[in-house]
């Protein structure tokens, strides 16, 4: 079998297009593989679950049942992918448990291929939780997300020197449609007969970076 891939969108900060990048990348994986299993680890930020409630769990990592119940449905390598929306609240804890489990080794032994997408900002607080999980994350397996909404120019030079996934931002009113809870990646691109439009070319782009980035997982897996 091959590696189950554990996709962990995160960033220690709020409001910088987590759960947007977690809603891109499950709608992504359904519509390719026919299933995904998504969680939402949030307190007040927009939530996964409100936007994919057929697919999404919450979760949390506040004691140690919740983290057990967690990393148990993490670490099964069954072929579903996983997507984690782990909220700012969570990010220290989150990774002080994964480091403290040995969480990286022991899903590579159980063929399970966590990747970490860190949402990259250009502040205090991003700039020294780079560093925590470059130390406990394999170079390979630790993406910076670049979101042109959140990071307008240049990436910190240390965020830039790994492997890095762009979103490039939309125009206001784009982005305000897309909130929407009921609005769907996929229904759109299904529905909407022009591939011409902005927004159809914005979802095919980001589809098929998530294609080629599930392609590389299952290639270091195998």
């Amino acid at each position: 079998m091959s590696a189950t891939p554990v996709y962990i969108i995160c960033s220690p900060r709020p409001l910088v297009g987590k759960t947007l990048i977690a809603r891109l990348l499950s709608e992504f994986l359904l519509l390719k593989n026919g299933t995904v299993t998504a969680f939402d680890i949030n307190l007040k930020e927009p939530s996964l679950l409100e936007y994919l409630p057929k697919i999404t769990e919450t979760a949390d990592v506040i004691d140690t049942y919740g983290k057990m119940q967690l990393m148990d449905r993490l670490i099964v390598n069954d072929g579903v992918a996983k997507v984690i929306d782990l909220g700012f609240h969570a990010f220290d804890e989150f990774f002080k448990m994964t480091d403290e489990i040995g969480f990286i080794k022991e899903a590579a032994r159980r063929g399970v291929a966590p990747v970490i997408l860190f949402v990259a900002d250009t502040d205090r607080v991003s700039a020294r939780g780079y560093p925590m999980l470059q130390q406990q994350v394999p170079r390979n397996a630790l993406i910076t997300i670049d979101n042109e909404h959140v990071v307008r120019g240049e990436l910190p030079p240390a965020m830039a020197r790994g492997r890095v996934l762009p979103i490039s931002a939309l125009p206001v009113f784009l982005k305000t449609y897309i909130d929407r809870l009921s609005f769907s990646f996929t229904g759109y691109l299904r529905n909407e007969k022009d591939s011409s439009t902005e927004l159809h070319q914005w979802i095919r782009r980001n589809y098929s970076a998530f294609r080629d980035l599930e392609l590389r997982v299952m290639l270091q897996g195998s």
